[in-house]
């Protein structure tokens, strides 16, 4: 089996150290290098393939985005999972514009971080509670007009579920409601976003959250 090669940029080295030893341990995961700045990970990308960039937002002086840029510049496909510890709703809406594959918050079980990795492998999106509500709230009606009409509470811990690829039965498990419950609750986000679809749904809400903030 071939395992995903990861690279960390944090700018912290304990936190570095720390996830090297947790992802060591997992079979299907490889960490080829641990980065502090941006320098550093631009030189790995020329020198190694790497198939996922862990990425914190704040590295002191520079930014993650920067990153990403730069990344992209020297033609790198791969996908990243941004890991921070704190996010504004316009950078994490102006993440996922750039293409990232997650948000994890570094407050987060380690263990759910492999989750995450292995779904945004899967070309998942993986995004936590806070990262949809931040989505929510600079959402806006695909057509562009009038005021955009809020997300209840349900309907973004459905809408959740649905950014991680979860089934109906699977969502109304972790929500302990019915399948008809998160159904209406999908008719609403469909009537809401005026699509028909889930995947509609998953890519209006990032095109349209993403638009807000180019």
């Amino acid at each position: 089996m071939d395992k995903v090669r990861i690279l960390l940029l944090d700018d912290h080295a304990l936190f570095r150290e720390g996830l090297t030893r947790l992802l060591e341990g997992e079979p299907d995961l490889k960490m080829v290098a641990c980065c502090a700045s941006i320098a550093e990970a631009t030189e790995v990308l020329r020198q190694r393939p790497v198939d996922l960039v862990l990425l914190d937002y704040d590295l002191g002086k520079e930014r993650g985005f920067e990153f990403i840029a730069q990344a992209r510049q020297l033609g790198f496909k791969g996908r990243f999972l941004m890991v921070t510890a704190g996010m504004s709703d316009a950078e994490s809406v102006r993440a996922l514009d750039l293409g990232v594959g997650g948000i994890f918050p570094k407050h987060s079980a380690p263990m759910v971080l492999v989750q995450a990795i292995r779904k945004v492998m899967a070309g998942e999106t993986w995004l936590d509670e806070n990262a949809i509500q931040a989505l929510v709230r600079v959402s806006k009606h695909p057509q562009g007009a009038g005021q955009a009409k809020p997300f209840t509470k349900r309907e973004a811990q459905v809408l959740q579920g649905v950014f991680e690829g979860l089934s109906n039965k699977e969502i109304g498990a972790r929500l302990e409601i019915s399948e008809s419950s998160v159904k209406a609750a999908l008719q609403q986000l469909f009537q809401k976003t005026g699509v028909r679809t889930r995947s509609q749904l998953v890519r209006i809400a990032l095109e349209e959250s993403g638009t807000r903030w180019k």
